[in-house]
Formats: C-alpha cells, structure tokens, sequence
C-alpha cells in the first residue's frame, strides 16, 4: 500500500515537472537595451572625449579673423655720437639728432581670413562623424553582452527546469530500488548530471556577472552596481535588404567622417592658395629733433608679397600634398564602402541560413524531442520503461535544447553585427 501512495506521489510530481514554468524574480532595477544605449551616450568618458574636442576646435575657430598684432618701435633716429652736436650751435643752427616713436599695423587679407574660419569651422564636423562611429562601436558591444546575457538566462531555466526532472530521476529510481523493482544503472549517471548542471550553473552565474561589470563600465557606473535585464529580444528580417553603396554612405558615420575630411583638405588647400595673396599694412614714425630741429613724421604704406618664388614653395608644396592626401582619402572611402558591402552580404547569407535552421529546430526537432521524453515518460510511469531510456531521451532533449539557444544566440550576434556595419541602432 505504502507503494502505491509514493508511486501516486510521483506521478503528480511528474505533471508538475511537465507543467512547470519559471517565474522570474522582478527588480526595480531591470535595465532595457534602449535604457543601457541612453546611458552609454551620456556617461561614456569616450563621447565626452570627443565632446570636448568639439567645443575645443568650435572655440577655436572663433579667433579665425584675428588681426596680426600692432608693432611699436622707439628709439634714436640718425643721431650723431657726440652728444655736443645735439645741441643747438653757437651760430644760431639746429642741434642734430632725432628720437622716433613708430607704429606699424599689418591689416588682413579678407579672402584669406574669409577661408581660414571656414576651415576651422569644418575642423569639429569630423571630431562629430568619428564621436558617431564610437558611438556606434559602444551601442554594438551593449548589444552583444546583452544578447549574451539573455540567452544565458534562457539556459539557467533550461537547467533549473533539468534540475527538477532529475530530482524526480533519481528520488524514483531510489524508491523503486527499495521496493525491488528498478535498475541502478542509469541511477548514478542522472547523480552525476545533477552534478554536471550545478556546475553549469555556476559557470553561467559567473558569465552573467562578467556581463553586468562590462555593461556597467560601457555605462561608466560602478562595476559592481547590481541591475538585470529585460529578456526580451527581437529576431529581425533581412530578407529583402538590399545593400548599396548609397545607403552605406548616408548610414555609416565614418564614412561621413572621410567625406567631411575630404572637405576639410579643399579648404585647407583653399587656405594655403589664400596665403600667396597679398597684405597691406601701413606705418606711421614720428620724429622729435634736438637742439630745436623741428617736428617730423613718415607715413607709409607696407605691403608683402608671399607670392614671390623664393617665399611661396611651402605653400605650394603644401596644396600637392594636400592633392595627395585627398586621393588618399577617396581610396580610403572606396575601400571602406567595398569591405562593407561585401561582409553586409556576407552575414545577410549568413542569417537567412541561420534563420532556416532555427525553424526546423523549433518546428521539427524539438517538438519530436519533447514528445518523445514525454511518451517515455509515461511508459516509465507505468513501469514498462526503465530509466535509462528515460534518462537518454532527456539528456538527448536537454542538449538539443542548450544547442537551440547556442544557434539563436549566434543569429542574435550577426544581426548584431549587421547592424554595426549598417550603422543601425
């Protein structure tokens, strides 16, 4: 009698095996992948970085129409060395000797100050495009330890959910080795998966704690702020994507970044055309005469002429390097658009194969999977079926189902770095 109640016992433990669902511990800190994505860009020290080159180069081009600065000279203007001479003489003439106070002011070229605040004024625009593409890096990292971490909470309930059925495994065939009705056989092999899932566990709760601290450094927080994840995610469709060089340059920032440097070189040759130009200046001297020679004054104009050959070859040397340096910077963007273009390709291949896979997981392996155990299940129930073909069909479940979320955790990565090509939040 006292057998038929623990055979009862078990059976409901067996519906309550089946039936079981975990519930998963809600905290008033759970971040979502768009919360961490706001926290990165507004804590991150290496957007600030380049938040603070911005304002430097922005507050720099704010002297671009500077003046160069007055010159004032003074000193003695064609006096003789004797002193006596000063003077005035004896015979009533002017002593000899003057002193001079000068002025010289050089004023600007406009063109040339016209050219030079504009590129100053482009100089932050690729500081902007390349705080884009770190931030484009960041928010994919985010992704993928996300991602990450939510396929290793999917796991953990596979083993606590495996944990329970061996529970049940093992207290059974306990039982029914008492009463003289069961093998040990597979009895010591389910004590040692037991095992081996609380192992797992372990392993698992450290990469989850490896995955907060990078996710709270990526948040520049305190590495050992405790928070958790929403664990949802979405499996998206790039079927019909059709990538083009079009596309690539108005999503890609560091393609921007080359083209807005390719701007910065016109302007900058601009700059060097303008320092060939001519300046104009002008300088007043004021004499003071001893001796009673009278008051005198010089008033001239100045000009330089860079454009002279012995005094323009840097500049033009500089305009052919910066020739160079343009072409270097179309090839530059050329090679960038091509690799993109061909690894967005590459993985668009990648993810509709890994998607056809994931199907025939979900539609056709695991449900045969799961009826199988469930079938064995009830056959070992009714004591026609021993447990070690129970224990073969679970442990045969079990590693189809951690190689199902395996192969969803590598689509949920190429579609992360899909993204990071494509420059898609």
């Amino acid at each position: 009698m006292s057998w038929i109640q623990n055979t009862n016992t078990m059976k409901k433990g067996i519906f309550i095996v089946l039936l079981f669902i975990h519930r998963p511990t809600y905290s008033q800190s759970i971040l979502t992948l768009d919360s961490i994505f706001s926290s990165v860009a507004y804590n991150n020290p290496q957007l600030k970085m380049y938040d603070a080159q911005i304002r430097s180069q922005d507050a720099a081009a704010a002297g671009a129409r500077n003046w160069e600065p007055p010159q004032l000279s003074t000193g003695f203007w064609m006096t003789p060395y004797d002193p006596n001479l000063w003077k005035r003489q004896s015979n009533g003439s002017t002593g000899m000797g003057q002193y001079m106070v000068s002025v010289e002011q050089m004023f600007p070229n406009g063109k040339k100050q016209e050219t030079e605040e504009k590129y100053m004024l482009a100089m932050s625009s690729v500081v902007k495009e390349n705080k884009n593409t770190s931030l484009n890096e960041l928010n994919a990292a985010a992704k993928q330890n996300y991602f990450e971490w939510v396929i290793i909470k999917k796991k953990l309930d596979i083993l606590e959910q495996d944990q329970k059925l061996l529970d049940f495994m093992i207290r059974n065939a306990e039982l029914r080795y008492q009463n003289n009705l069961g093998k040990v056989g597979a009895y010591y092999k389910a004590k040692a998966s037991l095992g081996n899932l609380e192992n797992s566990r372990l392993r698992f709760e450290n990469e989850i704690v490896q995955k907060r601290i990078i996710l709270n450094t990526l948040m520049n927080r305190d590495k050992t702020t405790w928070f958790d994840i929403d664990t949802s995610f979405e499996i998206k469709n790039y079927d019909s994507l059709i990538f083009d060089s079009s596309s690539l340059v108005n999503s890609r920032s560091d393609i921007r970044a080359i083209d807005k440097d390719i701007q910065l070189t016109s302007l900058q040759k601009d700059v060097e055309k303008s320092k060939l130009k001519p300046e104009f200046g002008v300088r007043y001297d004021n004499m003071f005469g001893f001796g009673g020679f009278p008051l005198q004054y010089s008033l001239m104009g100045v000009v330089k002429l860079p454009m002279a050959k012995w005094s323009s070859r840097s500049s033009k040397a500089n305009v052919i390097s910066l020739d160079w340096k343009a072409e270097a910077l179309n090839q530059q963007r050329q090679m960038m658009i091509n690799t993109a273009t061909g690894m967005s390709f590459g993985l668009q291949t990648e993810i509709i194969s890994k998607q056809k896979q994931i199907r025939v997981f979900e539609g056709k392996i695991i449900p045969a999977l799961k009826r199988n155990f469930q079938s064995l299940l009830l056959a070992y129930e009714q004591n026609t079926e021993e447990l070690f073909t129970l224990y073969d069909a679970w442990e045969t479940l079990n590693i189809t189902q951690l190689e199902y979320l395996d192969e969803i955790r590598q689509l949920l990565l190429m579609q992360v770095e899909l993204e990071r090509i494509r420059e898609v939040k």
